[in-house]
């Protein structure tokens, strides 16, 4: 005789609905967007289709659509114009450049909105790398004063959640105390702390011209055949004071979500990047799967390998489809 059925929680959906372990919610999103310069500009970007480049008065726009929807946590990253990039990244500091200003804008407009900054150099630096180079290499102390100036101007116009995702060493403690000695101590760090050489950053790389003009970026972010060393990486990130460790990619890393989320009490967030996002775009658009099963498969799947906090490209159309 069978004495245990476990089919008899699958029988109907309420049941199943009953003891379904993991849910996703609106409120687990940190929504990405893209900015560039102009008025009025809203500029498709090829490889993620239905993700756009913004001006700043469309962007504006869109983050009020969003957060009629419920999401109300967003990422914000630039496309600038070459000639302002230079070997220092200074224009990751300039108060009248198109970031901070947006960043204001934002802020003043939807104060409850919480925004999280990107703290790298790529972006602003002509040399598409995250770190200063010289002679060829990426110099990690060097690298530290520049990242420190770009995270108080971010702080001074009104970043909620400061995301360093330039993986130099030591970089956590020392922004985290050029913060507090400036009085924002309010301000959170969600440190890229696993922040994998992936393949999978490609699209991001075309939204943003951000790509490395020389070399890789091997020398400083993770090996993703290493997984212990994400538990190395978390260890020095919770000792410096970061308030969230993240993981980045999601899918191809559930392990190491995982296994940062059973060693920390921290709460722990995963990048569901680009690539990622362009896969299932490219497989629903050919016929072969069903994206939107796909994307929300994928969704609780790095809920469920432990992350509370999904940076997701998929974010504005879950909340369309999941609207109540």
């Amino acid at each position: 005789m069978i004495t245990h059925r476990p089919r008899r929680n699958r029988k109907n959906q309420v049941i199943r609905d009953l003891v379904q372990e993991n849910n996703v919610s609106v409120t687990d999103f940190i929504y990405p967007l893209f900015l560039i310069e102009g008025k009025n500009k809203k500029t498709a970007i090829s490889s993620m289709p239905g993700i756009n480049r913004w001006s700043s008065d469309l962007l504006l726009k869109e983050i009020d659509a969003c957060m009629k929807l419920g999401l109300k946590t967003f990422a914000l990253f630039p496309n600038l114009n070459e000639k302002l990039k230079n070997k220092t990244a200074s224009e990751s500091w300039n108060k009248k450049g198109l970031y901070l200003r947006t960043l204001k804008e934002i802020k003043k407009k939807f104060p409850e909105a919480v925004i999280m900054t990107d703290v790298a150099m790529d972006p602003y630096s002509s040399d598409g790398h995250d770190g200063l180079v010289k002679n060829g290499q990426i110099l990690n102390d060097e690298t530290l004063d520049i990242l420190a100036k770009m995270t108080l101007a971010q702080a001074e116009c009104g970043a909620d959640v400061i995301g360093p995702s330039d993986m130099m060493d030591g970089r956590v403690g020392f922004l985290r105390e050029a913060l507090d000695e400036n009085n924002f101590s309010d301000v959170s760090i969600m440190s890229y702390t696993a922040k994998y050489a992936s393949a999978f950053y490609g699209p991001f790389r075309d939204a943003l011209d951000s790509a490395p003009k020389f070399g890789d970026k091997k020398t400083y972010q993770m090996n993703p055949a290493n997984s212990k060393e994400a538990l190395l990486e978390a260890d020095l990130d919770f000792a410096e004071g970061a308030d969230f460790l993240m993981v980045k990619p999601a899918l191809s890393y559930l392990d190491v979500i995982k296994s940062l989320n059973d060693n920390f009490t921290l709460p722990i967030a995963a990048y569901n990047v680009s690539g990622e996002y362009a896969m299932v775009k490219a497989g629903d658009a050919k016929g072969w799967i069903d994206g939107k099963k796909i994307r929300d498969e994928i969704l609780v799947s790095i809920k469920r390998a432990g992350a509370s906090i999904i940076l997701t490209y998929f974010a504005k159309e879950w909340a369309l489809d999941n609207k109540k």
